[in-house]
């Protein structure tokens, strides 16, 4: 079996606001149908939105449980907190030490589902 393409896909009620978090924060494009939406990257489908009107957030780390967790390493720890809040995020959990050489934060995007920023700085 040879797979071409791998694809996480979100459920949210507000299709518009989950993709276009996803697409700003990949810098992808967004193709909308009427109940799903594939955000491409590249050229490339990453990330799918599928409508679920009765879509419930999580309550991260207690409560309704989180069906996904994605980690995204970056480089610039500051820049990307920055983008990700201007993009709709909330900070669920800052880290303890942003300064610290190896690190995360926690946050959810506009559908409530948990994602950490996360950075290992080269001394």
């Amino acid at each position: 079996m040879r797979i071409n393409h791998q694809v996480v896909v979100f459920d949210a009620a507000d299709l518009s606001a989950e993709s276009s978090f996803w697409a700003g924060l990949l810098g992808g494009t967004v193709d909308a149908e009427d109940d799903w939406h594939m955000i491409f990257v590249d050229g490339k489908p990453r990330v799918g939105v599928q409508l679920a009107p009765d879509h419930v957030a999580p309550e991260w780390p207690d409560g309704t449980p989180q069906q996904i967790n994605l980690d995204l390493w970056v480089d610039d720890f500051e820049a990307a907190h920055k983008e990700v809040m201007s993009l709709g995020a909330r900070l669920l959990k800052a880290a303890a030490d942003s300064g610290s050489a190896d690190n995360f934060q926690v946050y959810a995007d506009p559908a409530g589902h948990p994602f950490c920023i996360c950075w290992v700085k080269n001394a």
